[in-house]
């Protein structure tokens, strides 16, 4: 049976108590209001009756200590009838609630029923947060299945180490949170974090955002402006999409990798810097190194430490986990709350292939919360092509971002089609206007058999 701990003055109402309430309760009575703050630090007790009075000590107080050892137990007042003002300034002060002398049992029993499916969802409350707590940290790295415990590991491991770390994986798979997490995580965490996007600058750009300029050195420079590697100095400089760089900038990359000092455009004085790199693609370095895309030397320079983050296709034991690490980060951002999703929608979640991977599925997630008129996502909220709808006038869209290959954006057409038409290859086959062998060998190449 469960512990309760009474407290009054008046053995005459801790026995009836007792009495009353034994045979649900394991009923620990006490006229002396230390003693029973002795028991409350040795044992777990998820409801304590506290009279409002005792002798000389103000009830108010007592509670105040009880929340300080036991934040979770409910505490229930009790009050005579000229003390109700006071009873209402405790449970401003963390009171679960109050009961009138003398008391009714009925109503006492109702309310220490109430108490206790309180107690259980708060605590319930607490050791999902502290599982999620375990499962991921602060950069949003979810996940229990053995792909991303590795990359967890790893990065544990390496956070410290001031080599180079080349992350490879497909868009929308997380890379940049891993770049976060090894820099805020480690020894260079008081430093800056500088991320460049070098899909995103033209190539003509992207050599003085990198290394700076002087005053002059080309039309428009009013001034100097130091580039990301010196305002990274000490810190970390994220070169993301690094397989779009340009051959001329990636040799001078490969300079200032060598020596640790970096030449400002326009300038002749060299500036030592003291950064970490971790770069990062959603490319096949290797093939384009052999298509004399990507320069060999460089891809050894960057490559010291490779962290590989697997598809959410290859991950789906992860799903559950990051859906409701999106349900509680978003509907507290848009003010909506919205806090489980029904098991039909899950289902249809877990058996979709996400080409767009983690990114897509925080985007269905919020689409889901902001369209939704439940405080539970129901299979309706979910996208029309997963619920096995037409989408409207027969067309959705597909996310493309910025840095993806023709080659990634053929499989999202494919696997996105594909779970529109329920699996039903040659429905596929003629929706995209290919034929069904070609469909097949484009399965079986993008890992989809």
């Amino acid at each position: 049976m469960r512990p309760i701990i009474v407290i009054d003055d008046e053995p005459a109402i801790c026995n009836s108590l007792e009495f009353a309430l034994e045979e649900k309760y394991n009923v620990y009575t006490f006229t002396e209001p230390l003693e029973a703050l002795s028991l409350l630090r040795q044992m777990e007790v998820p409801i304590v009756l506290l009279d409002l009075k005792i002798g000389d000590c103000d009830g108010t107080e007592i509670l105040k200590e009880i929340k300080r050892i036991s934040p979770h137990t409910m505490v229930i007042i009790m009050t005579a009838y000229g003390s109700i003002p006071s009873s209402v300034e405790a449970m401003r002060s963390g009171a679960f609630y109050y009961v009138t002398k003398p008391l009714m049992m009925d109503e006492l029993e109702l309310l220490l029923s109430k108490a206790e499916e309180f107690y259980q969802l708060q605590t319930k409350v607490q050791w999902l947060s502290e599982e999620l707590d375990k499962l991921t940290n602060r950069w949003g790295l979810i996940g229990t299945s053995p792909a991303m415990q590795q990359v967890l590991s790893l990065i544990e491991k390496v956070k410290d180490i001031d080599s180079n770390v080349l992350i490879t994986g497909e868009s929308g798979t997380g890379k940049e949170l891993v770049a976060r997490a090894l820099h805020y995580q480690g020894k260079r965490q008081r430093r800056r974090f500088q991320a460049v996007n070098c899909a995103a600058i033209p190539d003509n750009l992207l050599e003085s955002e990198l290394f700076g300029y002087e005053k002059g050195a080309f039309t428009g420079a009013t001034q100097s402006k130091p580039g990301q590697f010196v305002l990274a100095d000490g810190g970390t400089i994220f070169l993301d999409e690094i397989g779009e760089m340009d051959l001329s900038v990636q040799s001078k990359l490969l300079r200032v990798i060598q020596e640790r000092k970096v030449v400002p455009l326009g300038g002749l004085e060299e500036k030592p810097v003291d950064v970490r790199i971790i770069a990062a693609t959603n490319r096949d370095l290797m093939k384009e190194v052999k298509a004399n895309r990507f320069r060999e030397d460089l891809y050894y320079r960057l490559n010291v430490i490779p962290i590989s983050l697997p598809p959410l296709r290859e991950r789906k034991g992860d799903i559950p986990l990051l859906v409701q690490h999106f349900l509680e980060k978003i509907s507290a951002q848009l003010g909506k709350p919205v806090d489980g999703i029904s098991q039909e929608a899950l289902q249809v979640l877990e058996n979709y292939s996400f080409p767009g991977n983690v990114r897509e599925l925080q985007n269905i997630v919020e689409r889901a919360i902001a369209l939704t008129t439940s405080s539970v996502i129901q299979l309706r909220d979910l996208p029309p092509e997963l619920q096995g709808k037409p989408a409207m006038s027969g067309r959705t869209l597909i996310p493309v971002y910025v840095g993806e290959t023709l080659e990634e954006v053929e499989r999202k057409v494919i696997l996105h089609n594909l779970s529109a038409c329920r699996g039903n290859r040659r429905k596929t086959a003629q929706v995209i206007g290919i034929g069904e062998r070609t469909l097949r060998d484009k399965l079986k190449k993008y890992q989809e058999e």
